[in-house]
């Protein structure tokens, strides 16, 4: 008889162990590694087209130019900001994983793409946490069209891949991973075991069949995916829906991307309609009052593949407290304190018994370093309590020698702020155009004393 194979996994990390301990050495946690039965996984079903080579050797070493990429052909997915955070559209035969936290609209927006795209081709949307009647439910409430999409309740991922080679849909949608399960595997769903098989075994039948999936997948509390790391790295792109539930704007950002750029932002409404895409992020980031305030300032960011211009606002107020606060909304809070101390070696500002808030409006998170010199503007106009003007935008990295570094694309961030109507900008002398800018005075500094000078 056969000895079955077992194997001790932490349950919050994925590490794997030889035998049973009480805390994982990757992760630190107590009480998370847990055995389970090695699965003997089968290989998915192959269509029959596929299936006649079995006795053959279909693979085959070739160079690159000879592959051929006409047999692949991108379709879109019917909205725009979709398409850009997914590349230009839908690859056939990928893996895509979609997180969010709960009530982002990562169903709906899959929902709508569904039922739009049945009209054209073959579709196939599994559910395994609602009922069928709820999704119904949720269609006819949006106002979508019903009569082609095909729909599924299942969770055991064997049945799903068999009757989706009955289907034979172009596109698939499974909702969500984290429910699905295997027959082999002798845990939970939900588990580590199970997220990972179950996401292995639909990636190959991805592949074999050139079906495109879409994965629905959780988030944890601190807003990156549940699951094992393996998850996100055998899928081909995985993106995440952003949004709090006090705003009616959400972002889709690409985390992931093998047919696309990194980064890429998509912006959508959510509406009684479902979510509408934004075409114009740009406009309603700049939704200010009419007053201007000391503090605001406008930044232009690049994401992805397209500038975005966002207000940055600072507050800078005496502190009753031994150890003044530093609060960041959208902003790395390491890297304000690292500009606080730029600002007082080579700025002459000194703001260690002052409390500092930071906030990005409309809830854009900015990594990039391009925000550094519209940050410091913002922190010196708060302090001297002092309005710039309406019709000025503010961008370049700050070093610290207190030098102003260039950043990339600045002759697209500059168009994109005269396009709004930003008559003035205080930009790196290295991203200075070579040729004016129509409407827009161009002011090129080399440091930050400079910049400063120029503005107080």
């Amino acid at each position: 008889m056969v000895k079955k194979k077992t194997a001790f996994v932490c349950s919050d990390c994925g590490a794997e162990f030889a035998r049973w301990q009480g805390q994982c050495s990757e992760c630190r946690a107590w009480n998370t590694v847990t055995e389970f039965r090695v699965p003997s996984v089968k290989a998915p079903p192959r269509s029959a087209a596929m299936a006649g080579y079995a006795g053959m050797v279909d693979a085959k070493v070739q160079t690159l130019d000879e592959v051929n990429l006409e047999s692949l052909p991108r379709f879109s997915t019917g909205f725009k900001e979709f398409d850009r955070v997914l590349g230009g559209g839908v690859v056939p035969g990928s893996a895509i994983l979609i997180g969010g936290s709960p009530g982002a609209g990562k169903s709906t927006v899959l929902l709508q793409t569904m039922c739009l795209l049945a009209q054209s081709m073959n579709t196939l949307y599994v559910t395994g946490e609602e009922s069928l009647q709820q999704v119904a439910m949720r269609a006819h409430r949006l106002g979508l069209p019903t009569n082609k999409l095909r729909t599924l309740a299942e969770t055991n991922v064997e049945t799903i891949c068999q009757l989706a080679l009955q289907e034979k849909p172009s596109i698939m949608v499974i909702d969500s991973i984290q429910v699905m399960h295997m027959s082999d595997v002798q845990s939970a769903p939900g588990s580590v075991s199970q997220v990972r098989e179950s996401a292995a075994y639909l990636t190959r039948f991805a592949k074999q069949n050139q079906v495109a999936i879409f994965m629905v997948g959780h988030v944890t509390k601190d807003g990156s995916l549940a699951g094992p790391k393996v998850l996100e790295h055998c899928i081909d792109c995985s993106i995440l829906l952003e949004g709090s539930s006090d705003s009616r704007f959400r972002t889709l950002r690409g985390n992931k991307n093998r047919f696309g750029a990194v980064n890429e932002l998509g912006v959508f409404a959510m509406t009684g309609q479902g979510l509408k895409e934004v075409s114009n992020p740009s406009a309603i980031f700049l939704n200010r009052g009419e007053e201007q305030t000391p503090g605001s300032l406008v930044m232009v960011i690049w994401e992805g593949t397209r500038p975005l211009l966002v207000e940055v606002q600072a507050l800078v107020d005496y502190s009753q407290l031994a150890n003044p606060r530093r609060v960041t909304v959208g902003l790395e809070q390491n890297r304000l304190a690292m500009l606080l101390a730029v600002l007082h070696r080579h700025g002459g500002l000194q703001v260690a018994d002052q409390d500092v808030f930071v906030n990005v409006v409309g809830g854009v998170k900015v990594s990039e370093t391009s925000a550094d010199l519209a940050l410091i503007v913002a922190l010196v106009s708060s302090f001297k309590n002092y309005a710039l003007e309406r019709q000025l935008v503010v961008f370049g990295e700050v070093g610290l020698g207190g030098e102003i570094r260039p950043v990339p694309s600045g002759q697209e961030r500059l168009k994109e702020a005269a396009k709004h109507g930003f008559k003035r900008a205080i930009v790196p002398s290295a991203n200075k155009p070579k040729e004016p800018i129509e409407g827009m005075e161009v002011i090129a500094v080399n440091s930050l004393s400079d910049a400063l000078d120029a503005l107080f």
